[in-house]
């Protein structure tokens, strides 16, 4: 069984993409950003530890979720048990969001020497990536905090070999 550790869960939001989704906090994140809503997050150890069977177990009992939101703390510093529920949500047919204080330069840069980013990437339909700049803060723009925030489509971006921002996300 795979276990997750987090700060805790939204089991449906309106604000954390498009649709009912079921949101996820990671604990733990490196990337410590100024003016961060969820400093509590930051520290690894922190949070508790959370069967991913029984997270997909709320997930599935919602019939009106449209999906899921990987939220932090940083998603992709436990992207292996990550990965493996995401895989499960896309199954039944709902989508995967997940945001990231690492771009996706970064992200694919580093598909095959760091932790399973690859593995998480790929079931991973948008991603909101970058880190929160305080000074770049903007309440207008749709499902992020900043202006350098993208909203990526990610399998249209790893099929073209362009960042394909999502049609949701403009």
């Amino acid at each position: 069984m795979d276990w997750v550790e987090l700060a805790g869960v939204l089991p449906e939001s309106v604000v954390d993409g498009p649709g009912l989704r079921f949101v996820i906090f990671t604990q733990g994140c490196p990337h410590r950003c100024k003016g961060c809503h969820n400093r509590h997050t930051w520290e690894p150890g922190g949070g508790k530890m959370y069967a991913a069977d029984e997270l997909f177990e709320q997930i599935r009992a919602n019939p009106l979720l449209k999906g899921i939101t990987l939220s932090g703390g940083e998603p992709f510093s436990q992207s292996a048990p990550l990965a493996g529920l995401a895989r499960r949500v896309r199954d039944k047919g709902m989508d995967v969001i997940c945001y990231s204080g690492y771009t996706w330069e970064y992200l694919t840069g580093h598909l095959n020497g760091r932790g399973n980013f690859q593995e998480l990437l790929g079931v991973t339909d948008y991603l909101v990536d970058g880190p929160f700049v305080e000074e770049l803060r903007n309440f207008k723009l749709p499902f992020r905090g900043s202006s350098n925030q993208r909203i990526i489509d990610v399998k249209q971006s790893l099929e073209q070999g362009v960042i394909v921002p999502a049609a949701w996300g403009r």
